[in-house]
């Protein structure tokens, strides 16, 4: 059988399944038969959108990809609002909690992630939210429309962003964050702290260095009423928010016997342990690796996409990832390690007045991480050229003011500048 007359079923309508099947689409020996499985009742959204339709920056048709007549005129099916719940690999069926049953020859699983939650008392409780889905968003607005206070576990970038969200629905917001600064998985502790600031001045209340106990319940210990800490604050809330990362959705897998262990375990073509399973996003696993932004998981799809398609690409390879926050009027940038080492040259910029901070981490001349507050518009010329591994010495004078000022007095190809634009 040729490439050409393959049924390939994709199980997971998200970003990442959608991203394929358009990459495929496009494809010249596409398969003749596809078909997309999404468990949301939907067609597919941009999640990435979601914090600002939240914050009602938009409107929600803005963050629809395609509406149900263009799976139609590209010869897709499109089975939306049901679940995947069962592979039989030796008769390479795919079946779904309405009992449908789909023969497959290739099958994709993008089944994503869901939300972490605390392994604290009351975590069974009613009243404790995720923030993943068009579903948790279109609930997470209608509680902030009502008012009230709301209490946000993570201080990272979903939990940030949902907190500004419902706040600027009209809620009182509390974060509450266990590490000693927010982000700080991206952030040193001054433009955390610049960060912190900033959300505070809007009306965020910020608790870090605190450790969620449990979950308080109401009289008769059915739902959350809000928080307690380890030194013993109760945090009062009409809504509490759990957004302190995620796990992938291996179930399905699992079941159907193949390896997994954070997640489901690819080659560097993404495929499973069955060589007719493929899978991607944030449900996969690379040497170790499993994923959360979107960046690396564009490449995953370029990848398989091109596979599945009878075309033999470079294989997946870890690249490192570049970090902005999706909350209007702040502006932070930033990739590499956190942390300077020994060997690193330090280069800081701060201007207090103006709310501007930069910090360069250097190794013998080459750029290895950044972190970027206020004015981020060398961010992007900073991460190429990090990624390019140029010996940067000779602007070394003139690096933390930008690509204009420094790149003038280096050695390295002007097209940086055409990347990283």
């Amino acid at each position: 059988m040729s490439a050409n007359d393959e049924h390939l079923v994709i199980v997971g309508n998200g970003m990442a399944g959608h991203r394929l099947l358009e990459r495929v689409l496009a494809h010249p020996h596409r398969p003749r038969h596809i078909t997309i499985l999404g468990d949301e009742p939907e067609t597919a959204y941009n999640r990435i959108l979601l914090s600002p339709w939240l914050a009602g920056e938009m409107d929600r048709s803005a963050l629809t990809l395609r509406e149900r007549d263009w799976y139609t005129a590209q010869g897709v099916t499109l089975i939306a609002g049901e679940r995947a719940t069962a592979i039989d690999r030796r008769c390479r069926t795919l079946t779904t909690d309405q009992g449908r049953r789909l023969a497959y020859d290739r099958l994709v699983l993008a089944t994503g992630s869901r939300a972490a939650r605390p392994s604290v008392t009351g975590s069974d409780l009613d009243g404790i939210h995720a923030f993943r889905d068009l579903e948790d968003g279109e609930r997470l607005a209608s509680l902030a429309d009502a008012g009230g206070r709301a209490v946000v576990i993570g201080g990272g970038l979903l939990g940030l962003e949902a907190a500004e969200g419902m706040r600027k629905r009209g809620m009182t917001v509390s974060v509450v964050h266990r590490a000693t600064h927010l982000m700080n998985r991206q952030l040193d502790a001054t433009a955390a702290g610049m960060l912190a600031a900033e959300l505070r001045a809007r009306g965020l209340e910020i608790h870090t260095g605190a450790d969620l106990a449990a979950y308080a319940p109401n009289a008769d210990g059915q739902r959350a009423t809000g928080v307690v800490l380890s030194d013993g604050t109760t945090l009062a809330a009409d809504c509490v928010v759990a957004a302190i990362g995620i796990v992938p959705n291996t179930s399905l897998a699992e079941r159907a016997g193949l390896t997994t262990a954070r997640g489901i375990q690819v080659d560097a073509f993404m495929t499973t342990s069955d060589p007719h399973i493929s899978a991607l996003g944030e449900c996969c696993e690379f040497e170790g690796t499993t994923y959360g932004l979107i960046e690396p998981i564009w490449r995953q799809v370029e990848v398989l996409a091109a596979r599945l398609c009878g075309d033999t690409p470079e294989p997946y390879r870890e690249r490192p990832c570049a970090t902005k926050l999706k909350v209007s009027g702040i502006s932070l940038y930033a990739f590499g390690p956190i942390t300077p080492a020994p060997e690193h040259d330090v280069l800081t910029y701060h201007d207090p007045q103006h709310g501007d901070y930069r910090r360069l981490l250097l190794r013998d001349g080459r750029l290895e991480g950044a972190v970027l507050y206020g004015d981020t518009a060398a961010g992007p010329w900073y991460f190429q050229c990090a990624l390019a591994g140029h010996d940067l010495s000779a602007g070394r004078q003139a690096l933390l003011f930008g690509e204009h000022d420094a790149q003038p007095l280096l050695d390295t190809p002007d097209t940086l500048s055409e990347e990283a634009a």
